[in-house]
């Protein structure tokens, strides 16, 4: 080939390259850092729907038992010869709150609960951001049904505990929210009864919703002010008579990511409020997220 035809051919130089190269890797650090932006918000937008719908549930479940406390069933005159209101004993007053039959009642958290067991024992999870603060509160509801192919007891009574406690295992330390079914037996030829745990539908300490930060509940009354002295049975004659002017019930649910989400910069901690004075601060990167409704009981006292 002649030196005149070379100079014909196209093409280009090392320095040409070079700036193709450099160009490249930009618009590929751009298009990188744009999917990495992209993707970490969509994981964002979908941890916190997933703990929305989640939060959404177990609220949607705790509304309905609340709403139920302090339901009676009346049967009314029939032809089948049962006792046309219930005859179930009703223990209440200055009892104690595993024995007590009403209607709704509180226990506020002090430091960490874990009742696993339906005891009062209290259990603290070392080194959790909550040891030692307000945490978890429990409420039992009590409320009466109906069961007509039940010949021995056809008048029910349940009890439902909602409460939080501590669980490890391979992902690490955190609160777990629990649920509780007990039942009255008391058959229609006796005067007295006992709460049992093995009726065919109780349970003992079922798993509802994990990572739980804070769990509260406070008694309101007709005027929407919150109920002091809290109202529980037992040897104060006022917190005994605010057990039935309770006539709705603020709640508060407070839930974490299991994945962490945030890059903690700094050293001031991240505060998640409470209802009035409670809340927690927490310096870690999960993503956290509150529920908060006000329920009112239809079957206490009157109306609002």
């Amino acid at each position: 080939m002649k030196k005149k035809d070379l100079k014909s051919i196209a093409g280009l130089t090392l320095l040409e390259m070079l700036i193709g190269v450099v160009i490249s890797s930009i618009m590929m650090g751009a298009i990188y850092t744009t999917y990495t932006v992209v993707n970490n918000t969509y994981s964002q937008v979908t941890e916190r729907a997933k703990i929305s719908r989640s939060g959404r549930d177990i609220v949607e479940m705790m509304m309905r038992d609340i709403r139920m406390a302090g339901f009676k069933y009346i049967l009314g005159t029939n032809t089948q010869g049962l006792p046309s209101r219930s005859y179930l004993k009703f223990v209440g007053g200055n009892t104690t709150i595993a024995e007590s039959h009403d209607p709704i009642i509180i226990e506020k958290g002090e430091s960490a609960l874990g009742p696993t067991d339906g005891s009062e024992n209290r259990i603290a999870i070392q080194g959790h951001p909550d040891e030692g603060s307000k945490c978890c509160d429990r409420i039992h509801i009590v409320y009466d049904d109906f069961n007509q192919n039940h010949s021995t007891q056809p008048y029910k009574r349940y009890k439902i505990t909602y409460y939080a406690a501590p669980l490890t295992d391979k992902d690490g330390q955190r609160y777990v929210a629990y649920k509780s079914l007990r039942s009255w037996s008391q058959t229609i030829d006796k005067d007295d009864g006992k709460w049992v745990d093995d009726c065919s539908e109780c349970y003992i300490g079922q798993k509802i919703r994990d990572h739980i930060v804070d769990m509260e509940f406070v008694p309101l009354d007709a005027e929407g002010r919150v109920l002091s002295p809290l109202p529980r049975p037992g040897s104060n004659p006022e917190a005994r008579e605010n057990l039935y002017k309770i006539r709705a019930v603020d709640l508060r649910i407070t839930f974490r990511s299991k994945s962490n989400f945030y890059k903690f910069k700094g050293s001031k901690p991240r505060f998640v409020k409470g209802l009035g004075d409670r809340g927690h601060d927490f310096d870690d990167t999960k993503l956290r997220d509150s529920v908060v409704v006000t329920i009112h009981t239809r079957n206490i006292g009157g109306g609002l």
